[in-house]
């Protein structure tokens, strides 16, 4: 239920493999979502998997990371990894949705816009459907069955909830905000990022900065905020902003008057966090299941990823006729995500430490190898095939981590 990355990725795959889907939407396509609208090369492949190479293509292309912090800027190409473009792209989440939910229609899946999944519909413990609310014209009502129901409505899910899952709080959790503003740097070849984040006191808080360029005249700027950080309590993520924007370079042009509206925001659930994420009947994907990367707050590769994963299970499942194949989900997250999220977890705790925050930072801005292999590891893309000093960092990294108890 959801018709986000998380729930358009599934619906595609899972009608690619000849399967009846209905997916909804509680609104209209094309709508507004908040997000950095950054794409990384995980994401562009799961996009080009789908088909969808050729749209991308008319948005705006860029080529790696400029990292920013304590005075210095270096600037990071995306690293050689098999089976990923060296590219991303930025797309605008209202832009980009649209194409991937039109993508899983083109193959056969049914969209019921204007229309909410409010509540499961669970007989002996088993989730056969869900019962529907129309939010607006041509939106569904009632009740619908289904042999299986994939959960993929977001953060908040609300869906999820009704079923018993909750976040761990002991993981960590992001806290964002974005918006767009006109300027002269708006077709740079680089995504923007700011390690050293700063409050208006001059305080360096364990989060992160960015202006990623949309090429159409407009950058996405934004600040995170992790749990971790003494300032979650009460924090103001519109003061964060602010302060963040005054310390900008002139040459971007960030300032009120070319500001395109007020930003907005919300919490990001990180590093498999959410629990359950399966159960009799369903599975839950993307932000709903607590997906996004700890390391760098990306959620919309691991949304598709996540999502294709379902798919596979599902389509499993019914070929077999047996739904205890639904446990091959969670064996399948726990392959491809858990040792790297363990090691992602351990990393945010120590960085919530200002003091290592400042050593890890100031030391990786004076050493370009070092940061293209930070780089590597925090944007996920390690080499399985080769190990190579970013391998070995991650590989001592999880050894410590398991050690914590991460």
């Amino acid at each position: 239920m959801g018709a986000g990355p998380g729930g358009a990725s599934c619906a595609y795959w899972l009608a690619k493999a000849g399967r009846e889907v209905v997916f909804v939407e509680k609104k209209a396509f094309p709508r507004e979502k908040t997000c950095g609208d950054g794409l990384t090369p995980r994401s562009v492949r799961q996009l080009e998997d789908m088909g969808l190479g050729g749209e991308l293509s008319a948005h705006h292309r860029y080529f790696g990371l400029r990292s920013h912090g304590f005075g210095r800027a270096l600037e990071l190409a995306w690293p050689d990894t098999p089976d990923l473009p060296r590219y991303g792209y930025v797309v605008t989440r209202k832009d980009l949705d649209a194409l991937v939910a039109a993508q899983a229609t083109k193959q056969g899946a049914v969209l019921w816009e204007h229309t909410e999944a409010v509540e499961p519909l669970v007989e002996d413990g088993r989730v056969r459907g869900a019962r529907l609310r129309a939010t607006g014209e041509g939106g569904q009502e009632g009740e619908v069955e289904a042999r299986y129901v994939v959960v993929a409505d977001g953060a908040n899910s609300r869906f999820g909830w009704a079923l018993g899952n909750q976040r761990q709080r002991s993981y960590p959790q992001g806290m964002a905000l974005r918006g767009y503003w006109t300027s002269p740097m708006h077709d740079a070849p680089w995504i923007d990022s700011w390690l050293d984040v700063r409050d208006k006191t001059g305080y360096s808080v364990p989060g992160y900065g960015w202006v990623f360029p949309l090429g159409d005249g407009r950058v996405n700027v934004g600040v995170g905020l992790l749990s971790t950080s003494s300032m979650w309590k009460g924090a103001n993520t519109s003061r964060l902003m602010d302060a963040f924007c005054e310390t900008l370079p002139e040459e971007w042009g960030i300032k009120p008057e070319t500001c395109l509206g007020p930003p907005t925001g919300g919490r990001l659930p990180m590093g498999l966090s959410v629990v359950p994420r399966s159960g009799r009947g369903h599975l839950v994907v993307g932000d709903a299941a607590g997906t996004i990367n700890p390391f760098n707050g990306e959620g919309i590769a691991y949304a598709y990823e996540t999502g294709r994963l379902a798919a596979y299970v599902l389509d499993e499942a019914l070929s077999s006729g047996n739904p205890g194949a639904l446990a091959l989900y969670e064996d399948g997250l726990e392959a491809r995500y858990g040792p790297y999220y363990r090691v992602a977890r351990a990393f945010v705790r120590a960085i919530s430490r200002p003091e290592i925050m400042r050593v890890c930072v100031a030391t990786g801005m004076h050493n370009r190898t070092l940061m293209e292999w930070v780089l590597r590891i925090m944007s996920n893309m390690l080499r399985p095939d080769e190990i190579g000093p970013a391998e070995a960092i991650y590989k001592a990294l999880s050894a410590l981590a398991w050690a914590k108890g991460a």
